[in-house]
Order: C-alpha cells, then structure tokens, then sequence
C-alpha cells in the first residue's frame, strides 16, 4: 500500500519565478513512520500545519513520511532552507522538543533505503545527487525541529508526551521560518 500523496499548503513557486527574482522558497518536511507510535510525529505536525494554513508565501509542507529518495530528489529543485519534523533520539524525557541545526558542511552518509532513510542519510544523498547532476548546494540551510520519543514499536497513535509535544513544535516551526526565509536562495 502507497502512503498518501504530499499536499503543498502553498502551491510550488514556478522555475521562471524561482530563477527570475530568486524567491525564497523554504520546506517543512514531515518525516517518520506513522505505524511505529511516535515515529509519526512529524507526518503529524505536518499535518497541522496543512490544516491550519496561514503560513507565509514561498513555504511548502510536506508530509514526506518514510520517503525519503523522494525528499531527496525534491530538494535539487533547490529550496533557501529545510526544516525537518522528525523524531530525534537526546536521552531527554519523552516529548521534549529540540531545535537542531545541521551543518551541511559535514560529510553525510548513511545507507540507501528508498522507504525508511533517516534525514542525515537523506542530506547525504542529495550531496551525492547535486554532484552527479552538476547542482551546487541546492539547499542554503537546515533546521531540524525534534521530539525525543517515548514508543517507536508498532502501533498507531503518538504517545501521550510526545502528543503533547506537538503544540509546541508548531510554535517552533513558527518561530524558525522567518529565520529560513531570509536566508539566501542556492544556485542551481
């Protein structure tokens, strides 16, 4: 069975537009696995935010799943920033929300799995992808809001601290996007 397709809260900026004046574009992207408890945090926050809406024009949401080739090939459109939903192992208490940035200058690695990669192989990928395709750093930068998690075995539902969490990882996305939106737009 296919995971559900990915809906933009914004439709995608065209090439021309993107090119032409270098609008910021900036993805939210909710990854995780919503059968495995709270591994499907960020498929939830992002779909929060599909629902409320009201973000600024140039943000895109979404709700990237356990596709992550697919995040990758998506990414060398080119995107001014990246924010990630995910779940994040800290050694914090169950529902804790982390705000991470990932240095794009370390090497990533990590291996291929077309339907479960976990973002640091994801950003690997793309680095390996932008150099056999001749694009040069299709993302200017990468924030990862986080929830240390209480259950990843099987089941559906997040668990109650990391349910709790959610609210508060809205308010982080909010807080960070205009951090992203002002960064500049990569070349291509």
């Amino acid at each position: 069975m296919n995971p559900p397709p990915e809906t933009p809260v914004a439709p995608p900026v065209p090439p021309a537009a993107r090119d032409g004046d270098r609008r910021t574009r900036v993805l939210v992207a909710g990854i995780g696995n919503v059968f495995r408890s709270d591994d499907g945090f960020g498929v939830e926050v992002a779909r929060r935010l599909l629902a409320r809406g009201g973000l600024p024009a140039g943000v895109e949401v979404a709700d990237i799943g356990v596709r992550g080739m697919h995040l990758a090939y998506r990414l060398l459109d080119g995107y001014a920033g990246l924010l990630l939903v995910d779940t994040v192992h800290r050694d914090g208490p169950p529902g804790t929300v982390y705000r991470i940035e990932h240095d794009l200058d370390t090497p990533g690695g990590g291996a291929l799995d077309g339907h479960g990669m976990d973002p640091a192989s994801v950003l690997g990928l793309l680095e390996r992808l932008a150099a056999a395709t001749g694009v040069e750093r299709p993302v200017g930068r990468v924030l990862l809001v986080g929830c240390e998690p209480a259950v990843l075995d099987e089941g559906m539902g997040l668990s109650e601290p990391v349910a709790a969490a959610v609210e508060p990882a809205l308010q982080a996305v909010d807080e960070l996007l205009p951090t992203l939106l002002g960064a500049p737009v990569p070349h291509g």
